[in-house]
């Protein structure tokens, strides 16, 4: 059986244009990203689903320089789009993590894919409920999921946003990784507005350089001594 992350990446953003490509303690913030889905237990292989056209060459580029497969496809049609990247490495499950998201942790991530195993579920995720940083988001689906949804779903936001379909689907068994609440809850570890970027940059003060990847907790635990940190982007409250 062949677990695939696959993550999203692309230049366009209206708030904050080629994120992904921006210079966070020396490297780029997708960079980051595929490093640390590489090091997720239980994942087999990591994917970059891009979107056609000049736009996605930089991302293609970047991608293979580590040494990431790469499928491109639709630039609004990315349930579509991740359909083709699994179909790409034969993948059985699908592990989702989004390109602005370069504090994403393995290990957490791992759980994610180790509770959908142990419970045989077509669905698994830890944002049922808003217990961890936003910025620490997986979820994993079956690739028979995948397949039904992209079959299935007409909806555009079902179609943009890959697994509210399969979220929905009354017979699916879904289950969830929970996190601890409280403060950090409300904290941001997303790239989408230029704050985040101050915030990244700001908190890497504190941390290893690449290619370290500090967990979350240790990166709370930073965040929590400095809390002029979390206020960097605090008021860009978005889920």
């Amino acid at each position: 059986m062949t677990t695939a992350c696959i993550v999203q990446a692309r230049i366009a953003s209206t708030r904050l244009p080629a994120k992904v490509l921006k210079d966070l303690a020396g490297e780029p913030v997708l960079g980051h990203v595929l490093r640390r889905c590489k090091a997720i237990p239980g994942v087999d292989v990591v994917v970059c689903a891009t979107v056609d056209g000049a736009d996605g060459a930089a991302i293609e580029s970047l991608a293979k320089h580590y040494d990431t497969p790469v499928h491109r496809g639709s630039e609004t049609d990315v349930l579509d789009r991740y359909l083709g990247a699994a179909r790409l490495v034969e993948a059985d499950a699908v592990v989702r993590v989004t390109s602005d998201c370069p504090l994403i942790d393995p290990a957490l991530c791992g759980d994610v894919v180790e509770r959908r195993r142990a419970e045989s579920a077509q669905y698994a995720a830890n944002n049922f409920t808003w217990g961890y940083p936003h910025g620490l988001d997986c979820e994993i689906f079956t690739r028979e999921a995948l397949e039904a949804a992209a079959e299935t779903a007409t909806e555009p936001y079902d179609r943009e946003h890959v697994s509210p379909w399969i979220r929905r689907h009354p017979s699916y068994r879904k289950t969830e990784v929970q996190g601890p609440g409280g403060p950090e809850a409300k904290w941001r570890w997303t790239l989408d507005f230029p704050e985040d970027l101050d915030f990244m940059r700001a908190v890497y003060c504190y941390l290893p350089p690449p290619p370290e990847m500090p967990s979350w907790r240790e990166i709370a635990a930073v965040v929590a001594e400095h809390p002029e940190l979390s206020a960097i982007n605090q008021a860009r409250s978005q889920r």
